[in-house]
């Protein structure tokens, strides 16, 4: 077929021992040529199944997977790094023309890979994300931390874009290989797609329930996802601080303008030292978050000039400790 697309599937597996061989059943039968709904050939010619070192076995289900199906390539990260450090793993050693990023959790349906690469052919994105159009079938607490989280990421950063970041994307084979390629640690995958992709677009589609599996992310993950994701979208909150300490200043000017006023008219019949106390903490408070803020960015930027791997791909497994 002259025309027809490849597709790459990469899925970061952590704790998919009980879900991942039901995913990748469902995944099996686009492994032979298939016709999408607006006509385009296309074929998944592999799924990379990313280990990254979760507490389960499924390091034996993704060698069972691989001895079963001849289109399954396993990749062996030498020590868990994170979702999208193992996700970049997989896009480097992708072949296809299109790259598909998907959850080994079930709640993305490999169906609708096909109305992903419709959209993305029809208006020559390339990059699209699955855009849910029901609720994750998550608890109310976290959704709500989560909407919450995208809220302030969109107001605080300037950038309208994340609030629909997904982990299921449709990505150009050529792009996916070029961010793995030059991404460096700590930054946060979809803001580096941002940077060199220029047509994004989104598909509505339906997440289903987990397969039996519940979430790999810690409410302290979930923390450290959504920071790493306010450190690599730009210096604007770098700038926040700026403007923060600005208008500190200028409190502190009309403050002391004030508290002059009231000496000078002998309307503050007693002194203390109860407003020098509330003004030494606060602006002592300002500081030493400008300063944190500044070192998180500088710890990033360590780490990518002394080099620190994404991530190491090994030979064999990691088994992780088992009693």
């Amino acid at each position: 077929m002259k025309n027809l697309q490849r597709i790459s599937i990469v899925v970061p597996v952590y704790a998919g021992e009980r879900s991942l061989p039901m995913v990748v059943a469902e995944i099996e039968k686009f492994n032979s040529p298939q016709i999408s709904p607006e006509g385009n050939e296309f074929v998944v010619c592999e799924v990379l199944l990313v280990h990254d070192c979760g507490p389960d076995r499924s390091d034996t289900v993704i060698d069972a997977l691989a001895a079963k199906y001849p289109f399954i390539r396993p990749i062996w990260l030498s020590r868990n790094y994170g979702q999208h450090a193992a996700t970049m793993a997989g896009m480097a050693s992708a072949t296809g023309d299109w790259v598909v990023t998907m959850d080994e959790d079930g709640q993305q349906d490999p169906e609708s890979i096909k109305a992903l690469i419709d959209l993305g052919i029809r208006e020559n994105f390339q990059l699209v994300y699955a855009q849910p159009t029901n609720a994750a079938p998550h608890g109310l607490v976290r959704n709500f931390f989560s909407k919450t989280a995208k809220l302030i990421s969109t107001r605080l950063l300037g950038n309208k874009s994340i609030g629909s970041f997904n982990s299921f994307r449709l990505i150009d084979g050529e792009i996916a290989r070029t961010l793995s390629a030059y991404c460096g640690n700590g930054v946060y995958l979809d803001v580096g797609l941002f940077w060199i992709t220029g047509r994004v677009g989104h598909c509505p589609l339906k997440l289903r329930e987990e397969f039996g599996r519940p979430s790999g992310y810690s409410f302290l993950a979930l923390v450290k996802h959504f920071w790493s994701l306010v450190l690599t979208t730009g210096t604007r909150p770098l700038r926040l601080i700026t403007i923060v300490g600005f208008f500190s200043i200028l409190l502190a000017i009309g403050f002391a303008i004030y508290a002059l006023y009231k000496k000078y008219t002998g309307q503050v019949p007693i002194e203390g030292w109860t407003s020098l106390a509330v003004v030494v903490a606060f602006f002592s408070g300002v500081i030493l978050t400008a300063l944190g803020v500044i070192a998180e960015y500088l710890a990033v930027t360590m780490g990518i000039v002394m080099g620190k791997p994404l991530y190491v791909v090994s030979s064999k497994p990691t088994r992780p400790n088992r009693p």
